[in-house]
């Protein structure tokens, strides 16, 4: 197995198709998660159990919708590849080391975006865990920190992979979700 996600790294699209993805569902998923707090905790009647539950399913349906989307993206431009390379050669590359390479290199980068929205829900999930018997509201407030701080960190990672000034990169994707965390929060109370 090791051999197999060795082999995967080390082809050339592997690395840059797993940051692009992580980030992305990273993000998306951040922001639904904020959402769902938005609307089921910050509500004139928080319901703990319908926040838990829809962090829960949520986080698991992203991951599932994503892991399959880029399985199927993946799949269709690795194939493309190993068709170009195919007509190249004049021989099928199926059991060769660039096909299998290539066939684990998609699970791989599946894998990771399926983990990306399951990790934002067990992150943004632990303070309604923890706090939810003292307040939901403190639950909930604490959750939007690590929503925040999740986001910061993604830019961060986003800029040192870019090769710019990580904190710059941080400082606006924490904006930004304090930005929609905002808004989300006025159009909740104009709702309610």
């Amino acid at each position: 197995m090791r051999e197999r996600i060795e082999a995967a790294l080390s082809l050339p699209e592997t690395w840059p198709s797993i940051r692009r993805y992580f980030v992305n569902t990273m993000f998306d998923s951040t922001f639904v998660m904020l959402g769902i707090i938005i609307a089921g905790a910050f509500n004139d009647i928080p319901n703990l159990r319908v926040v838990i539950a829809t962090i829960l399913s949520s986080a698991v349906a992203l991951g599932i919708s994503t892991g399959v989307s880029v399985f199927e993206a993946e799949n269709l431009e690795q194939g493309r590849r190993i068709d170009e390379i195919e007509k190249a050669m004049l021989r099928s590359m199926e059991e060769t080391h660039i096909g299998r390479s290539s066939r684990s290199s998609i699970y791989l980068i599946a894998l990771v975006n399926f983990m990306a929205p399951i990790v934002t829900g067990a992150v943004i999930l632990a303070p309604f865990l923890v706090f939810a018997a003292i307040d939901i509201r403190t639950a909930a407030w604490t959750a939007v920190v690590l929503a925040i701080t999740l986001l910061f960190l993604t830019g961060y990672f986003m800029g040192r992979a870019g090769k710019r000034n990580p904190w710059i990169q941080a400082i606006r994707m924490g904006l930004v979700g304090v930005a929609a965390f905002i808004i989300c929060f006025y159009i909740e109370s104009i709702v309610a």
